[in-house]
Order: structure tokens, then sequence, then C-alpha cells
């Protein structure tokens, strides 16, 4: 089925969404990673669309989201996690399955331990729950955290989303980079040239120190309640490695796993087998 493409005013932000499929179906909230956006689950939501109900949102100051000035608007995973709750609220979505990829991982578990009689299934691809996630690409950031004027960590940081370090984040590891779309990372480049945009990425690295303390609320949460989960991960990811995938098998036991050798977005480079995979997951756990 088409995808559609909308915008809602959430929280005073125009947030923009993408959605598929039929609303009387399952329904999927895809949650982006940094520093992407919807855009990156464009072919997945084809894949899926004619057996569940889409909802792909861009978070603010990501995407065609609204940006709203920095000094008006906290740059935060908990911030960023009530809009999305309360899109979806707007939206009347009552019962859904996350797809939890890098930034969304925070963002969307943050939702699923607080909402747990909401969440019908997770999927997991190249996000953390774990400190066994974060090895030495976190190494710029630990320091940026203890010092936030370390120009040093800052500059390292600002040069994940350049130009060249994008282009890096799409096609580290990946077993044949040419397969891999440029439109990826000059998509991404609209929004991160936007003014202000480098400083927003900053304030979400440094923000991000907060997911990890609210692990150990995560894993208890897995613990309690079990959420069947597939975890679909590129495990050459030198972000998120493939030993943070591994951590999840501590907690979860209703647990379906699927490493890919690939990196990061790894939807570039294995998006059918992926989406077969979790179509097949979704249709046997969502009853319908």
């Amino acid at each position: 089925m088409k995808t559609s493409y909308h915008t809602r005013k959430i929280n005073g932000v125009e947030i923009f969404y993408r959605e598929a499929g039929d609303k009387n179906k399952p329904t999927l909230v895809l949650l982006h990673g940094y520093p992407t956006s919807s855009h990156m689950f464009r072919n997945l939501i084809n894949d899926l669309s004619d057996d569940f109900h889409l909802i792909a949102p861009d978070y603010p100051g990501y995407g065609r989201s609204e940006q709203p000035p920095i000094a008006e608007f906290d740059y935060t995973f908990e911030n960023m996690s009530n809009i999305v709750k309360t899109l979806l609220d707007e939206l009347d979505i009552k019962k859904f399955s996350l797809y939890l990829m890098d930034y969304g991982a925070p963002i969307g578990f943050r939702i699923a331990s607080r909402n747990p009689d909401q969440i019908d299934t997770l999927i997991i691809q190249n996000g953390c729950a774990y400190e066994e996630g974060l090895e030495t690409f976190w190494d710029p950031i630990k320091v940026y955290w203890g010092d936030i004027n370390n120009k040093e960590a800052e500059n390292t940081l600002r040069g994940f989303h350049s130009p060249d370090g994008l282009k890096w984040q799409y096609t580290h590891a990946v077993p044949d980079a040419s397969v891999i779309s440029p439109d990826n990372w000059e998509i991404d480049l609209r929004h991160l040239e936007r003014p202000e945009n480098g400083a927003i990425q900053l304030a979400m690295f440094y923000d991000y120190q907060t997911n990890v303390v609210l692990y150990p609320e995560w894993q208890e949460y897995f613990r309690k309640y079990q959420p069947d989960t597939i975890v679909v991960y590129g495990k050459d990811d030198y972000i998120f490695p493939g030993v943070g995938a591994e951590a999840f098998k501590k907690d979860l036991k209703n647990l379906e796993f699927h490493l890919f050798s690939t990196g990061h977005f790894a939807l570039e480079s294995f998006g059918s087998e992926m989406g077969a995979l979790i179509k097949d997951f979704l249709l046997r756990k969502t009853g319908k």
C-alpha cells in the first residue's frame, strides 16, 4: 500500500511522519536513529504495508520535522520520547510494536517501559540497553559527558555528522558499499545544515548519558514483562557492535536473534532479508 506523508503539531512543534497500511491491522512504530530520519524506513514500509499499519515520525530537528530554536526547546531523549508518545496518543494508537534503531532505542525503551500494556512486540536493530554495547566509538562521547567544554571531544563529535562522517556511518563495514545510495547522506545533510543543528546534535550527544542511567530500569522491564522481541542487527557496526546485541539475551526470554555481516544502517544492505524476518515475526506474534 502507498505511503502517505503528514505533519501534525505536537506540544507546539510541527512533526512530520510517514504512514502506510490499514489502520485496522497491527501497528508498527518505526523510530529512526542519529543523524537520519524516517527516510531510513522507506523500503521497509513498502515491504510491510500490505500486512501492517506503519507510522514513522521524524524527531524535532531531524528530517522534515520542525526545528525549534535550541533556547526554546529541550533537545533531550526524554522530550523526544514525550513527543513520540503524544503523537501516538493523538493518532489514537493504543497498541503497537516498536522498531528501535540507534537513538530510537532509548526513545522507544522509555515508551515501552512506562506503557508495557500497550506494547505488542519489540524489534531491535543496532540500538543499546546495556553498557557492553558502548565500546570504542563512545570514548570521546564519554569525555564530553565529563567535560562539555572539551574542544577536542567536541570536534570529534562534530566530525560524525560532517559529510565524510555521514558517508562513513552508512558505508563502514558494509560488504558491498556500491549498494548504499549516496542519497542517504545527502538527505541527512539537508537538516544537519540548518542553522543551530550542529549544536542540537551536540546536545543530544551530551544527553545520551541520561539513557545509560536508565539501562537498569529497561532491563527490569525486559525481565518482568518479557515482551516478544526480534533482534535484527548489523554485527560489524562500530557504533553499536554485535556484543551489545548479544547482551539482550541476558534478560529477554522470548527472543529471536539474527545478526548480519554489515554495519550500522543494516537496512541499506540487508533490507529485504530483514524485512522478511520482521514480517514473519509480526504475523506470528501480533496474532492477526
